[in-house]
Order: C-alpha cells, then sequence, then structure tokens
C-alpha cells in the first residue's frame, strides 16, 4: 500500500495555532494548552505544519497546539498558505489564537524580565539596544497584520495578569468547551508522625476523631478492613465531619477546575496514617466522586508503615500511649519470632 493510501489512525480533533507580539502571553497560553492535554509545538516553521499534523494523527495525538511568530523569520511569509491547508483539512477543528498587547505594557515587560526582542538580537551597544526595543515592537507588530487578521480569537493582555490570562484560556479550549473534564483530583491519606506531604493543597485533620489504634482488635488492621471502617464511620462526630468536608470539597473542586487549576490534591492526615485517614480518605473520595462527577484517585502514602514503631510522641495520645504490657511491643516480639 502506497503512503498516500494508507489511513492515519487518528484524526486531529483540535489544532490551536498560538501566535502574537513577544511579551504578550504567547509562553503562559502555551503552558496552559499543555495543562488541558493539548501536545504544544512552540517556533514551528510554518512548511513543516503539514507535516508534523500527520505525525501526531499516526501517534493518535487529537489536540496540538503550535506556536508561530516572528521568531520563525522568513517562515511567517507562508502563514497565509499553512492556515489556508488547515481549514480545507475536515478532519481538522482549527483555531486561530492571537495575542496583543499595548507598546507600553511591552515596554514595560521587556524591561521587567531584561530580555532582547527577538528582532533586535543582532543590535549593538546599550543606547542602540534601548533604541531598538521601541523599533522592534513596530516592527512585528507590522509583520504580524497578516497573522492577525487570520485570527479566530484575539485577546489584549494589556491589564491581563498570568492568572488572568490563563483563566481565559480554559474558558476558550478548556473543559467547558465541548471536552471531559481535565482536572485531576487526588485523595491522599497519610500520618502526621511521618510529615505532612509537601504537595497538598488542601489538608484535613482528623486527629481528634475516635481512634481504632485504641481497639486491641483493630489495632494491627487498617481503615481498608470492613470493621475498621465501621468503627470508623459510626461515630457520629466523623459522619458530621466528612458531611462537612465533602460539601466543603464538592464546593472548592469545580471552581478550582474553573480557573485552570490541572492538579488537586486532598490530603487527609490521622497520626499514624493506617486507619482514621484511611477510612475517610476513601468515603470522601467516594461522595466527592457522585457529586462532582470528576474521577478521584486515593493514594494511601502511610498505610504499610510499620506499626511497632515507638508511638510515646504521637500528638493525639495524653501522657504517651506507647506499648503499655510487660516486656516488648507485640511487633517486636513477632519479629524476633
Amino acid at each position: 500500500m502506497c503512503p498516500e493510501e494508507n489511513p492515519l489512525s487518528v484524526p486531529v480533533e483540535r489544532v490551536v495555532v498560538v501566535s502574537g507580539l513577544s511579551g504578550a502571553g504567547k509562553s503562559t497560553a502555551l503552558h496552559a494548552l499543555e495543562d488541558l492535554g493539548f501536545f504544544c509545538i512552540d517556533n514551528i516553521p510554518t512548511r513543516v505544519v503539514a507535516q508534523v499534523l500527520q505525525e501526531c494523527r499516526a501517534g493518535g495525538v487529537a489536540l496540538v497546539a503550535l506556536g508561530i511568530d516572528v521568531r520563525v523569520r522568513s517562515f511567517l511569509e507562508d502563514f497565509g498558505d499553512a492556515i489556508m491547508a488547515l481549514k480545507g483539512d475536515p478532519s481538522v477543528h482549527l483555531s486561530v489564537l492571537f495575542l496583543d498587547a499595548n507598546d507600553t505594557a511591552l515596554l514595560s515587560r521587556f524591561s521587567a524580565t531584561r530580555r532582547p526582542h527577538p528582532l533586535s538580537t543582532a543590535t549593538e551597544g546599550e543606547e542602540r539596544g534601548a533604541m531598538a526595543l521601541i523599533d522592534g515592537i513596530t516592527s512585528e507588530r507590522a509583520r504580524l497584520s497578516r497573522v492577525r487578521v487570520r485570527a479566530t480569537h484575539v485577546i489584549d493582555t494589556t491589564v491581563m495578569t498570568v492568572h488572568d490570562l490563563r483563566k481565559r484560556i480554559v474558558q476558550m479550549f478548556g473543559p467547558g468547551v465541548g471536552r471531559a473534564l481535565r482536572l485531576r483530583v487526588r485523595v491522599l491519606t497519610f500520618g502526621f508522625k511521618y510529615g505532612s506531604p509537601t504537595d497538598a493543597d488542601l489538608v484535613l485533620d482528623v486527629r481528634f476523631l475516635r481512634n481504632p489504634y485504641f481497639e486491641e482488635s483493630l489495632r494491627e488492621k487498617t481503615g481498608l478492613d470492613e470493621d475498621v471502617v465501621a468503627y470508623v464511620l459510626s461515630d457520629q462526630e466523623t459522619l458530621g465531619f466528612v458531611d462537612l468536608a465533602d460539601k466543603l470539597v464538592a464546593f472548592c473542586v469545580p471552581r478550582y477546575e474553573r480557573e485552570g487549576k490541572a492538579y488537586l490534591t486532598i490530603a487527609v492526615g490521622c497520626t499514624g496514617g493506617r486507619h482514621r485517614s484511611v477510612a475517610i480518605g476513601v468515603e470522601l473520595a467516594r461522595r466527592v466522586q457522585l457529586a462532582t462527577g470528576f474521577e478521584v484517585d486515593v493514594v494511601h502514602r502511610d498505610i504499610r508503615r510499620d506499626t511497632g514503631l515507638d508511638r510515646a510522641t504521637d500528638p493525639d495520645i495524653i501522657g504517651g500511649g506507647g506499648w503499655r504490657g510487660t516486656g516488648r511491643p507485640p511487633a517486636e516480639q513477632k519479629r524476633d519470632g
């Protein structure tokens, strides 16, 4: 079979061409698109766009973002032809995003970053470089005029922060535009005695709730065992806490997603990370998934930690609380046996 007769495995579902003035936020836009699941390629010559998309199709990539601006130099002359070719492809849903800002904002941003303008890198001398910056912006604006007139979306970032721009990108191309929700939600259970997780967005401390550790028959078990779950969730204070936590998280999750957050980690911690946090974390994840429709992953960080470690310094045990029998703790006797 000839190469041109070989059917492409997956059609490109969406292509976003990102262009605009240097300093207007193209890098921020591409990063936001990448977080939304787009395969992003920056500074791509226009003449290889068709080949790149063909390779993306062959690799099963359905969402593609291409950065094209004055850095592609003479290839910019072919921008119109490249766009017309994409528009003529029925398998491509094409958007052209152009980022703009006024000269004052661009001058301020270049001054803050101390980076040279792409069209002024060949100049020499501090005075000439300073003069060339506004000249470079003016020249770039003129050269990109042919790109701007073909844009399907234009964003003026003059008074925007990076967070504002990211939010606008999510609104234009994110979950609310006919695709599945992208926010990744994870419930992480842990033990405070082993340190708090550094990547948590929300931390719920459940050490004040009734502790199965003090029940001899439950001590060696975990929050995944049915009798431990029944013990933990039968307590009215625990149920009240889970109800309130569920409402808090269900309220926050869609708003985090709306703001363009890509990952959300909800940490639930007890003393050792084996009983209360595990049982409550699983129940909270179940409720949040039902309430929001988000897929929720559950990770138990400390559930397999050694249960024979000294608990004398545990913050929810008054006056210690370690092994109170004669001889050594049962866990040590097991290891010796």
